[in-house]
């Protein structure tokens, strides 16, 4: 009598297969790629517009201890301010009725974070809507 194994069905999933269906896929890309044509899209042109930006930011300054300033115009100095609720107020009497005045806050890079965003929240629900933060480029 022989002895027989029961044969074991293969629990492993064959890749092989696999790999040289992509291979065939890469080598068709490879070969497809230089045919393709880049579409070129022809933009519309625009001139420069002739409308100046009649309204200067308005510069909010943090220093490093957290004291606030405003600056009205750039090279001018800081007028300083003890709380934040009175930097609006001082922002609201300088934007007067231009509602559209850009104010840029610059903070130094040893500021809170949270000082900075209560700031920005305070002119925010000040109805002061363009609120921007000054970065230095690197």
């Amino acid at each position: 009598m022989q002895n027989r194994r029961p044969r074991r069905a293969k629990s492993e999933i064959n890749v092989v297969p696999y790999i040289d269906v992509m291979l065939v896929l890469l080598v068709i890309f490879m070969v497809a790629a230089p045919m393709m044509q880049p579409s070129v899209i022809n933009l519309p042109s625009v001139g420069k517009s002739n409308i100046e930006v009649a309204a200067k930011p308005l510069t909010v300054e943090i220093s490093a201890e957290g004291a606030l300033g405003l600056v009205d115009a750039p090279g001018s100095k800081a007028e300083t301010q003890a709380s934040v609720p009175e930097l609006v107020a001082a922002i609201k009497a300088k934007m007067g009725t231009q509602t559209d005045r850009p104010v840029i806050i610059s903070a130094d890079k040893n500021v809170k974070y949270e000082i900075v965003v209560q700031t920005m929240d305070q002119l925010q629900q000040a109805n002061i809507a363009r609120v921007g933060l000054m970065v230095q480029p690197k």
